[in-house]
């Protein structure tokens, strides 16, 4: 008998050097991800990473897995079509806010619904960092930048609620202030059999507000599990989510404690139905075939 396969963070990391600003979150997350892919245990060439246009877009690049680093919003679609492709691949989406709830928003309620089996990671800095500091869906209200100098005048969408509304079976929120805490709930993301949500707090150093950095989110920063929340409790989980934008709160809102069954496996259920029926012959194929 040959001894299982083991997999450490570094075998998912390629040979691209990430070019982000000294200090941005999205470097702590890359590192969650490779730690919680070794965890896992699956082989790079049994994962893919997907895409959108942004900072956070970056990450396939800098991975051993499969990677496409799709069109701006776009990611959400194509990794659903990756997934159903092949089912047995290990399906992972990174994006940033902007990517995910601007021009892709009307993607999210679709992947909820369809419960399709990936996991989604949304970097989430408040505001366009690659593009050089605009407002971004999440940016707060009153938030100056280079293109409102008066502040903005619109209220944030929230992520969480957002998510929540629409029925997804496992949504959580992170901060890479709190490495080990974030490695968790990545791996626990992927491991769900469903449709996951992680919005990970990932400062923009360079464009971002002071109080959004790492320092600040570990000392401001509460655990939902130290609040006694119970993930079971979806109502509670919204209520929770509320807070976003004035509190941090961390860890899993909610975990669907009977997991439909995915669209993968849906269709599966389908295939099998649909072999078992007895077919009734096409006389007009019959006859053409017997010339």
């Amino acid at each position: 008998m040959t001894a299982p396969v083991t997999f450490q963070a570094k075998d998912y990391k390629s040979d691209l050097k990430p070019i982000w600003c000294p200090g941005c979150g999205d470097f702590g997350v890359l590192q969650g991800l490779y730690r919680a892919l070794a965890s896992i245990g699956r082989p790079p060439h049994e994962v893919a990473f997907i895409s959108g246009i942004g900072c956070s877009s970056r990450i396939p690049g800098y991975t051993t897995a499969y990677g496409f680093n799709s069109v701006h919003g776009r990611s959400l679609p194509i990794a659903q079509g990756v997934k159903l492709a092949n089912p047995e691949l290990l399906v992972v989406v990174a994006g940033g806010d902007g990517d995910g709830f601007s021009i892709g928003g009307g993607h999210v309620a679709h992947a909820v619904r369809r419960n399709i089996d990936i996991t989604y990671i949304v970097m989430d800095n408040q505001v366009y960092g690659l593009t050089k500091g605009q407002l971004s869906p999440t940016s707060p209200k009153g938030l100056q930048t280079v293109t409102s100098p008066l502040g903005s005048l619109e209220e944030p969408i929230n992520p969480l609620l957002f998510v929540l509304a629409y029925g997804a079976g496992f949504v959580a929120q992170a901060s890479p202030a709190d490495m080990p805490g974030m490695t968790a709930l990545i791996e626990e993301a992927i491991r769900y059999p469903g449709f996951a949500f992680v919005n990970i707090q990932s400062p923009c150093v360079t464009f971002g507000e002071d109080d959004q950095q790492l320092k600040v989110h570990k000392a401001k920063m509460k655990t939902l599990a130290s609040l006694g929340h119970d993930p079971a409790d979806q109502l509670k989980a919204m209520d929770l989510a509320r807070s976003y934008g004035t509190e941090l709160y961390t860890g899993v809102f909610y975990r669907n404690p009977n997991p439909p069954l995915s669209y993968e496996e849906l269709i599966k259920l389908r295939q099998a139905e649909e072999s078992k029926k007895a077919r009734p012959r096409n006389r007009i194929l019959d006859a053409y075939l017997q010339k």
